[in-house]
């Protein structure tokens, strides 16, 4: 846990030198779970949007776009349901006077189980080498599978307490597990309460007369409620998508992990209309569909896993969670839930119009049911960040912190260096960047050594680096070096538009789904 930690700090520290994440208005103290994305930060997130979006929208046919407005009529989130069961469970420690999410508490206590079958798998893989058969032994090995029974029952029971509001009972689960107060160790709990997590703000001109409204805690409902819109406006015919990002808001009162949870956050989200009867279907194809998008970047098949949901949300039919393998444990990175007609059918109740759509193929009116896919954007960008962040030891004995980014997201392409502030060589240099910047994000840089410039760019992720020398004098040819392999070739100057979109052009890394 200790090590895990480490890396996590490390994770926060270099986010903030390099100038991707700041502490929200730090001047003054900041604010709590609020963050500001700074000048390499921006692009990253940028160009997830922009990988998301180009295989969501513009490889799909039957998938268009959206952007709704963050304020909307109250009575949108009566209808659905947030005004009354948009409630996270929270405790209080007596002593501390901290306070927790219940839930939360538990499921890091069945973490612990997690870690503890982890640590047993390490054990056993090097007391038997080659021969270890890390399946069967999950299956048969005693000791695990008594761990995750354990970690599976509380899990279950928790689930059911929540899903009946008993939480009396999630209480007492917590004082059977002897579950402590992280700060002060104690086990003095008040009861559970339920919280809501919408923002409140108001409407209009003068206070009595204004308007109560909510902050939108989700995207989904801008969707919804322009459903009708769209289909017609659009000529769309089922099965089809809408796909929309934007802020979120919620009143997270433990809010924490750095941009993991935060107050203000950012949503990458797509409804999938669909004939009822079909939901099924299309849920699994959208969980596979989904998961090849995230193998596709390239981080390792071994950092994902499925976890599908004990607790349906009320208006679900099937959910499941795509879990990615953060410095603090398998946590929820994108869902993908199958929510009936939950929300266009409350929508026709509540605003007393039509949300149907008639299908010419079978001759029928219906109201579609929908399969959600939604995604962290500020998750998928720690995931890629804390998975990318190595320090690497080298031949010679010394280390260099390098930001392995898959290089379709580095906010830097390529960075021109010349090897001396003289003979020439910036002139040539800055007209390298002043051909390359029309297609990619590139940087000049002549400060320090070249070797020191390398291991800066290393440590913002630029994929590439090219070096102008007295060569290019006289043969029109630089030195490109790779982030990954620190290797270095010779190369014309006229090759480089080609060289570095093969690295780093969307078309290559998507077509690999």
């Amino acid at each position: 846990m200790a090590n895990q930690e480490d890396q996590f700090k490390k994770v926060v520290s270099h986010a903030k030198e390099y100038g991707f994440v700041f502490q929200s208005s730090e001047i003054y103290d900041g604010l709590s779970a609020v963050y500001d994305y700074a000048q390499n930060g921006v692009e990253l997130k940028k160009n997830i949007r922009d990988y998301w979006w180009r295989s969501m929208v513009q490889m799909n046919e039957n998938i268009v776009g959206l952007d709704a407005a963050i304020l909307m009529h109250p009575t949108t989130w009566k209808a659905s349901g947030h005004v009354d069961a948009f409630n996270d469970p929270l405790i209080d420690n007596k002593d501390s006077k901290k306070r927790y999410r219940a839930d939360v508490l538990i499921e890091e206590h069945v973490a612990k189980l997690e870690a503890k079958v982890e640590k047993e798998v390490e054990k056993a893989a090097k007391r038997f080498g080659d021969s270890f058969d890390k399946e069967q032994f999950l299956t048969t090995n005693p000791r695990v599978l008594e761990y995750n029974q354990k970690g599976a029952a509380i899990l279950h029971r928790m689930a059911k307490s929540l899903e009946k509001e008993d939480l009396a009972d999630v209480k007492a689960l917590i004082e059977e597990l002897e579950i402590v107060c992280p700060i002060s160790g104690s086990k003095n709990w008040t009861e559970v309460k339920q919280f809501n997590l919408m923002f409140g703000t108001k409407l209009g001109a003068s206070a009595e007369n204004a308007m109560d409204l909510y902050l939108r805690p989700e995207t989904a409902q801008g969707i919804f409620v322009n459903f009708s819109n769209v289909q017609k406006s659009g000529r769309m015919k089922i099965p089809f998508g809408i796909a929309q990002t934007g802020k979120a808001f919620r009143n997270e009162i433990v809010a924490r992990q750095f941009i993991f949870r935060m107050r203000e956050f950012e949503q990458m989200e797509m409804q999938f209309f669909v004939r009822p009867g079909t939901q099924k279907e299309w849920y699994e194809s959208w969980k596979k569909t989904r998961l090849n998008w995230h193998l596709s970047l390239g981080m390792g098949a071994e950092n994902y896993r499925f976890h599908d949901h004990e607790k349906l949300a009320h208006y679900a039919d099937a959910a499941a969670d795509i879990e990615f393998k953060f410095p603090f444990g398998f946590k929820e990175l994108e869902g993908i839930h199958s929510r009936t007609d939950f929300d266009l059918k409350s929508h026709e109740k509540f605003s007393g119009k039509k949300l149907n759509y008639f299908d010419p193929e079978i001759n029928e009116h219906y109201v579609p049911f929908v399969v959600e896919t939604s995604i962290g954007l500020d998750r998928m960008f720690l995931a890629v960040f804390s998975n990318s962040l190595v320090e690497e030891e080298l031949e010679n004995g010394t280390t260099r912190t390098v930001l392995k980014l898959p290089a379709v997201l580095a906010p830097t392409k390529a960075a021109v260096l010349p090897l001396v502030k003289k003979d020439g060589l910036p002139e040539i240099a800055k007209e390298i960047v002043d051909e390359l910047k029309w297609d990619f994000n590139v940087v000049y840089d002549e400060k320090d050594a070249v070797g020191r410039r390398y291991r800066r760019q290393d440590a913002v992720g630029t994929p590439l680096c090219i070096t102008v020398d007295h060569e290019t004098l006289v043969d029109k040819s630089v030195t490109i070096r790779f982030r990954d392999s620190m290797e270095q070739q010779r190369v014309k100057i006229e090759d480089l538009r080609s060289i570095i979109a093969k690295e780093v052009d969307i078309r290559n890394w998507l077509l690999k789904l």
